[in-house]
Parts: C-alpha cells; sequence; structure tokens
C-alpha cells in the first residue's frame, strides 16, 4: 500500500506481507490524491502547492516524469485509455484537461465552486464534477465540452465511488452527514443515505473517503471527524457495521481479495488496518504527518 502524506512531500510504503512501513518515496510538494494508471504500470500524484502531477514508476518506485495541472489540483481521474487526465482546480473553479502524452493542459471547463471529486462515467463520454460551495454535482458531456446536468446533492458533496456496471454513482457529502445516490444515465438522484454515530454530533459526521468493492455489493466510507468508516449495503443502501478507527478518518483503499480495509487517519497520522468479514480493526500503523489517501498495489 502506498499512503500520501500532506506535509511530508512523500508518500509512505507498506508492506501488506511483513505489515510494516518499508520506506518512502519522494514526491512533490503536498501530496494528496493518487490513482494507478490505466496500464498497471505507474502511479500518478497529484500536488496541490506544486500544481503537477507526479508519475511514479511502480517497479522502481522513482519519478519518471511531472505533469502541470494548474492552480491548486485537488481530484482527478484518467480515461480508460491512458492517454487523458481530468483533474479539479479548486481555485479557479474548473475541470481541467490534460493530454498526458505531451504532459499539456488542453483545456478546461468552467463548473461550480470549490470544485473537488472527479468522475468518469463507465462509457467515457461524461466526467462528473462535485462543487462543494454549490452543493451540485455537474454532469460534464465530453463531446460538447460542456455541463449537460446538475445534480443536487447535498452540502458540501466531496468524492464518487462507481457501482461497477456504472449505473450508480454515490457522493460523499461532508456537512450533511450523508451519501447522495445518483442514477448516471437520468443524471438524478436516486436516493440519500444518513449516517449516525452513537455519541456523535451530526456536525461531527463528516463523510469524504468512499470505495466499493468489486462485486459491487458494499461501500465503505469514512466518516471524518466522527472517526468511524462506515460498512454500507449497495442493495438496501443501509448501514450494516462501523468501525472506530483513527481521528479525523479519510482516505479508504481495498486489497485485491476484498478482505481488508485500509483507512489514513490525517490528524492522528496514522493508517487502520480492518478486517472486512469480522468489521474489526486488526491494527494501526502510524504513517507520515497528514496522511490523505492509500492506494493498494498487489
Amino acid at each position: 500500500a502506498i499512503i500520501s502524506s500532506e506535509k511530508d512531500n512523500a508518500l509512505t510504503v507498506f508492506d501488506l506481507k511483513t505489515q510494516a512501513v518499508t520506506g518512502t518515496i519522494a514526491t512533490c510538494k503536498r501530496p494528496r490524491y493518487m490513482q494507478i494508471t490505466p496500464d498497471g504500470k505507474q502511479l500518478a500524484v497529484s500536488c496541490g502547492d506544486s500544481g503537477e502531477a507526479d508519475l511514479i514508476d511502480l517497479a522502481t518506485r522513482k519519478s519518471t516524469r511531472k505533469v502541470s495541472l494548474g492552480e491548486d489540483p485537488e481530484i482527478f481521474d484518467i480515461s480508460a485509455d491512458g492517454k487523458t487526465l481530468y483533474v479539479t482546480n479548486e481555485e479557479d473553479s474548473e475541470l481541467g484537461i490534460v493530454d498526458l502524452a505531451s504532459g499539456k493542459r488542453t483545456g478546461a471547463i468552467k463548473v461550480g465552486g470549490e470544485p473537488e471529486g472527479v468522475k468518469i462515467s463507465a462509457d467515457g463520454k461524461t466526467v462528473f464534477v462535485t462543487s462543494e460551495v454549490a452543493n451540485v454535482v455537474h454532469a460534464v458531456d465530453l463531446a460538447s465540452g460542456k455541463v449537460a446536468a446538475n445534480i443536487k446533492a447535498g452540502k458540501r458533496p466531496r468524492r464518487f465511488a462507481l457501482t461497477p456496471d456504472g449505473a450508480q454513482l454515490w457522493v460523499t457529502n461532508e456537512l450533511d452527514a450523508s451519501v447522495t445516490v445518483i442514477d448516471t444515465a437520468k443524471r438524478s438522484a436516486l436516493g440519500t443515505i444518513n449516517f449516525e454515530v452513537k455519541g456523535a454530533r451530526k456536525a461531527d459526521i463528516t463523510p469524504v473517503g468512499i470505495v466499493m468493492n468489486r462485486e459491487g455489493t458494499r461501500a465503505f466510507v469514512s466518516l471524518g471527524k466522527a472517526n468511524h468508516v462506515a460498512f454500507v449495503d449497495v442493495a438496501t443502501r443501509k448501514v450494516t457495521s462501523q468501525v472506530l478507527v483513527g481521528k479525523r478518518a479519510w482516505g479508504v483503499g481495498l486489497d485485491k481479495a476484498q478482505k481488508t480495509l485500509f483507512v489514513v487517519n490525517g490528524l492522528s497520522d496514522d493508517m487502520t488496518i480492518i478486517d472486512i468479514d469480522s468489521a474489526k480493526p486488526v491494527k494501526t500503523v502510524k504513517m507520515g504527518r497528514v496522511p490523505h489517501s492509500v492506494v493498494v498495489v498487489e
């Protein structure tokens, strides 16, 4: 597993077999979101303070090149053919378009204030973008380069998970203690999943990170300041378990076997490892300063 640390300008490497940190990878300034490229050979890392993506070779664990992403890049997604990167630029309220072969920014599409989450539809024709200020999800039509629909979400929508069939898009609402479920074909909200944590105020339940298992039967949502992660049954949209983790649970990731969940905790500088079958934490490991995201590489 590879974990980004916002304050260290580095990535932490965690060995799944030995269950120990084995080293770090130097990268650009304030690394946050990460994604493995479609060919499985590189890790792309967005760095907020240097305005670029660092492309790291997974075999050598060394940077191969850096690509400009524009001012204050947030989350990105890469097209299935690996040619195009779509990134949100918070300060400019734009969805930036970057050609990865040339490393050049080829365009930008205006969206609502403070955009963050980015997800390409299953057919590759639409890019969904969250606007934290407008409380909507924009459906951006790539053929026309325009926002084709605005879908109402909860307060401060943040991140996405797409069901394997591409039919549903789940978005976390940080200031609403909820997830909005969106019908991608109709571009409309199907329903809302609300979270409650015993002993926690609603204002302290701040869902951000979300990941769905390969089968599309379970979603895992980090609840931020509530210091828990929620297990959600996708079919019924019901919370089945809640697991106590570290402070400000943020990024979440799954192993290939879909048996282990990794949760990075931004304010306790650690990562909680959870056994999914028992819904219990098995270990907490210290990480770098302010860990943001986790990607599992197997």
